[in-house]
């Protein structure tokens, strides 16, 4: 574990969500993991610059 950075994303949330949206599977597939590695890769970026403080991310 990571004291203060995020490693990752719930892939099975964020599948159930994109089978509540309609997205298809193939399309989750193909871009879940470029999104949520962009995403992480920024929110680790704004913590360590304090651009969430007190914000529970």
């Amino acid at each position: 574990m990571l004291p203060g950075a995020v490693i990752g994303w719930d892939m099975a949330a964020a599948l159930a969500l994109g089978h509540a949206l309609g997205v298809p599977p193939l399309a989750m597939a193909e871009l879940l993991p470029v999104i949520e590695a962009v995403m992480v890769a920024k929110l680790n970026e704004q913590m360590a610059s304090g651009g969430l403080e007190g914000r529970d991310v």
